[in-house]
């Protein structure tokens, strides 16, 4: 009898498991690579309608014209996302899953603005001094929330996309959201910047696109985290603060790459410090008016749409580091362009200010990329907020000094305090070329 075997067409290979995980694990990360961009599309889009450097000086220069109270703004700004989360940072790596705290932040960021919008209009005609308190309030406020938004955002992108991948993500949000900032702000705010009661509308779009970005990371495919020991939560808040001290002057003395890197965005902070004089400058000195706004803050997201197709792509292929060195320089170039305008005729110099808002552009990526630097130094995970958290908080510790810079510019002009400010970043630039390639070299 011959072989009874019966043949069964060409033999099938067998799955190969650690394939089939790598097909999955790459699916997530498109997955979520996606909503995390539309998360940022539609926070950049709400963004714009409250632009740092130009929006919010104005709105303060509106309700009451002071360098003190402005000089304020970026001091609020920067100690309100830099303190509080340091304090946050331990309970943030304990929680399994992040993106609930993304879609809380984002709508509490709504709500500031929304309050906003409420109480401009029975304020502004009878108490503009109550008006202004509750501004600066309700800037604080906001800051700080953000400030926590944006260490749980960091978290979740150092969870859920890889560092190769962080450049593209950031090209596809900043770049697409740039264009339909812009469109936004040509269609809306160029005619509410017009209007007399033009800036409760203004409140009211940023509140509503920051509430329509709280959608996207519910969709985001999050494993969770194991969870870790919750013991801290029966102690005292003055033993958790203690401990949280500990923990982070331990992280600083044993890595001192960290350290570096904070010295560099202590020396960038002089960039957000500076901010808020800028529209002060050409408003008092160049006699610009309100209608220069609208094309300031579409040539400032232009130039960060611009320069993200560039920043993105080489991060990715070349590393975190030359980015954040090439950026820091040349954001150095910003008080040195208001300065060198001021040496112009008046009629020349207000016709040509848009071109502060280019090299302006840049801040918005550098401090995405202060934030992915940090991110790839942490040896784990779980020191992601702790790392983020001492990043931002040598971004705000010279905020100390803004009302003085405000002071500055009333007492001595604009251009002894910008020359000054352009030396600082400079010197961050230098400290920052020493920094290793986490991705490539031996810290």
């Amino acid at each position: 009898m011959g072989d009874d075997t019966t043949y069964r067409g060409p033999t099938q290979p067998l799955p190969d498991p650690s394939r089939e995980t790598v097909r999955d694990d790459a699916s997530r990360e498109a997955r979520n690579t996606f909503w995390i961009e539309c998360y940022q599309v539609a926070v950049r889009v709400g963004w714009i309608f409250k632009t740092e450097t130009i929006i919010m000086p104005a709105v303060l220069d509106a309700i009451v014209d002071s360098g003190l109270l402005r000089g304020l703004l970026p001091v609020l700004n920067r100690v309100g996302q830099s303190v509080p989360p340091l304090f946050i940072a331990g309970g943030l790596a304990r929680r399994p899953l992040k993106k609930w705290s993304l879609v809380a932040t984002s709508l509490a960021m709504a709500g500031c603005f929304a309050a906003l919008a409420a109480a401009w209009g029975p304020l502004q005609a009878t108490r503009p001094d109550l008006l202004a308190i509750l501004f600066l309030v309700v800037y604080a406020t906001f800051s700080s929330v953000v400030g926590v938004n944006q260490m749980v955002f960091a978290a979740l992108q150092g969870k859920l996309i890889s560092p190769g991948h962080r450049g593209r993500a950031m090209v596809v949000s900043v770049a697409v959201g740039s264009v339909v900032a812009i469109a936004a702000a040509i269609v809306l705010l160029g005619p509410w910047l017009k209007q007399p009661d033009g800036f409760p509308k203004i409140f009211a779009a940023t509140a509503a696109f920051f509430a329509i970005a709280a959608i996207a990371p519910v969709f985001l495919d999050e494993p969770p985290d194991a969870v870790r020991s919750a013991a801290a939560g029966s102690r005292s808040p003055w033993a958790i603060a203690s401990a949280g001290l500990a923990t982070w002057r331990a992280t600083i003395l044993a890595d001192r790459t960290l350290v570096r890197l904070s010295l560099v965005a202590a020396c960038f902070s002089a960039v957000l410090m500076m901010f808020p004089h800028y529209q002060a400058f050409a408003r008092d000195r160049l006699g610009s008016g309100a209608d220069s706004l609208l094309a300031w803050v579409c040539t400032q997201n232009a130039a960060t749409g611009l320069a993200s197709l560039v920043a993105g792509p080489v991060s990715d292929r070349r590393g975190t580091r030359i980015v954040l060195v090439w950026l820091v320089a040349l954001s150095a170039l910003t008080p040195l362009v208001v300065t060198a305008l001021s040496l112009l005729p008046h009629s020349t110099a207000v016709h040509w200010f848009w071109i502060v808002f280019v090299p302006l552009g840049l801040n918005p990526i550098s401090l995405k990329l202060f934030t992915n630097y940090a991110l790839e130094l942490a040896p784990s995970a779980a020191e992601h907020p702790r790392y983020v958290s001492i990043v931002g908080a040598a971004l705000a510790a010279p905020f100390v000094l803004s009302p003085l810079v405000g002071l500055a510019v009333d007492r001595l002009g604009f251009r002894h305090v910008f020359v000054t400010g352009a030396v600082v970043i400079a010197v961050g630039a230098v400290i920052a070329a020493g920094l290793p390639e986490p991705r490539h070299e031996t810290r």
